[in-house]
């Protein structure tokens, strides 16, 4: 996986905020859409594309989209 994927993914899952904001340094919970529906679609996305759960307690530690991202990236290996 990429990150350009993820981010992708990511922005996916806002619907009125500009795809040109999200980048790797994106802090997503300050992103004025932020919800915890968002959050939970983030969720539910990634396990099912990339077969990885993250907890809830996970998502509140995270700040960046690269956060997320290497999060991900180390429970896929």
């Amino acid at each position: 996986m990429e990150v350009n994927e993820y981010i992708k993914l990511i922005s996916d899952q806002f619907e009125e905020t500009d795809k040109a904001v999200f980048n790797p340094e994106t802090k997503f919970r300050e992103l004025e859409e932020w919800s915890s529906l968002i959050a939970l679609a983030v969720m539910a996305i990634t396990d099912k594309k990339y077969g990885v759960v993250i907890t809830v307690n996970e998502m509140r530690q995270m700040n960046t989209i690269k956060d997320l991202f290497e999060l991900v990236e180390s429970k896929r290996n």
